[in-house]
């Protein structure tokens, strides 16, 4: 039986294919920017900042009103958030303006992911991992389209706004087709009909809590998890190019092709992860594996920074950092913590948030002395998001019944 949410999926996914875009717009026109603000690196960092601030101010908020209020007009409005942000940044005259629309591109993600996750987890009950996962595909696909862009705006010398412009159309047309599509009704169980459609999506039997979750061990591993796998791939996506050229002497285009490999290893990820949490492995062993795997592969390109390691490095982090370890963390939280799925991920995704608004402060003191030490910081950070991974798989072990699987399950 065809789910009848499969098309009002593919629209959430095409605005997460803008907000990969989004996510990295600003750095990409750093150089047009810093004319048009009268400023330096530093002060699009500033910029950048905003967008944290603004997921920080509204994501728990639009959390819990998305449960109360269904998930379609949150979808809607944050694609018409992200248009004013896009717009915003274009027309801005000074960096304090252009702060300003920053902290609307970021209450314009926070509003997305509010209608967006919990929609795709009440679409596809039976694969909320895939569902929830495939977003990253979405966004890889925007990380590796908008290189390609600015690539031709370049080579003809074009206005960089075209850029913008490409992002804006999309999520115009998005926005008119979203309000046309249905959206399940987030206030009732699951109907049969979804249940019957979503069991040829995904074959891994849900386990069942058999004693109360406890806030104060695996609810704050998880909030910690939402910062650390956060800061993790939005370090790497910020400062990888920067380090190969400074570490690795690599030119500025070779450097920039770093993040090509990256959006390719995301891609990459996301499709064999999400054969893994289909019917092979549950999503929390993952959120263990991924991170520890980065922090081999920070550590590794700290020490013996090369191009062809920078290459590497840029693949393998996409896959191990950014191939969807946060949206598995939040897959597992709301196994957990099954009912008010929109307050959970407000509180997960507030501690992303507050990664989104630390990491370029934080980093950007950091390059004041050495590049090359962002890269050693963000390999702790993964170390500790690992071993909080751990605890969870403990805890996961003792409060959950597990069903019984096929043998090549684990």
């Amino acid at each position: 039986m065809k789910n009848k949410y499969l098309w009002t999926s593919i629209c959430l996914y095409m605005n997460y294919f803008v907000h990969g875009m989004g996510a990295i717009i600003l750095a990409q026109n750093m150089d047009y920017l810093t004319k048009q603000f009268n400023t330096n690196d530093a002060g699009i960092a500033y910029v950048i900042s905003g967008l944290g601030i603004g997921r920080l101010l509204v994501l728990f908020v639009m959390g819990t009103l998305s449960d109360k209020f269904g998930r379609k007009p949150f979808v809607f409005l944050g694609g018409l958030f992200y248009i004013g942000f896009l717009l915003g940044i274009l027309v801005s005259p000074n960096l304090e303006i252009a702060f300003i629309f920053a902290i609307l591109g970021g209450i314009a993600n926070s509003t997305l992911d509010a209608g967006t996750y919990p929609a795709l987890m009440e679409s596809f009950p039976k694969a909320t991992g895939t569902a929830s996962i495939l977003t990253k595909a979405a966004i890889a696909g925007g990380q590796f389209v908008l290189p390609i862009i600015m690539t031709l705006i370049f080579t003809y010398k074009a206005y960089y706004g075209w850029s913008f412009f490409f992002c804006i159309a999309i999520l115009a047309i998005n926005a008119i087709a979203v309000l046309k599509m249905p959206f399940p009704n987030n206030k009732q169980p699951q109907t049969e009909e979804v249940t019957q459609a979503t069991t040829e999506i995904d074959t891994n039997p849900l386990p069942k809590l058999k004693q109360k979750a406890n806030f104060w061990i695996e609810g704050i591993c998880f909030i910690i998890i939402g910062y650390t796998s956060t800061a993790t791939f939005y370090l790497v996506s910020i400062w990888l190019p920067k380090f190969s050229m400074s570490a690795a002497n690599m030119s500025e285009s070779a450097a920039a092709q770093t993040i090509s490999y990256y959006a390719i290893g995301t891609l990459a990820s996301v499709i064999l992860t999400s054969i893994l949490v289909k019917s092979w492995i549950r999503p929390v062993y993952i959120v263990f594996v991924y991170p520890s795997l980065s922090a081999i592969m920070l550590f590794a390109l700290y020490l013996y920074p090369s191009s062809l390691l920078c290459m590497a490095g840029g693949f393998i982090l996409g896959f191990t950092a950014a191939g969807g370890v946060l949206q598995l963390a939040l897959t597992t939280m709301s196994e957990f913590y099954p009912k008010g799925k929109g307050k959970v991920l407000g509180i997960f995704f507030t501690s992303s948030s507050l990664a989104t608004f630390s990491i370029p402060v934080i980093t950007g003191i950091i390059s004041e002395t050495s590049i090359a030490n962002i890269i050693l910081f963000d390999g702790f950070i993964a170390v500790l998001g690992s071993i909080l991974a751990l605890v969870i798989i403990a805890r996961y072990h003792k409060i959950f019944e597990f069903p019984k699987r096929n043998a090549n399950n684990v």
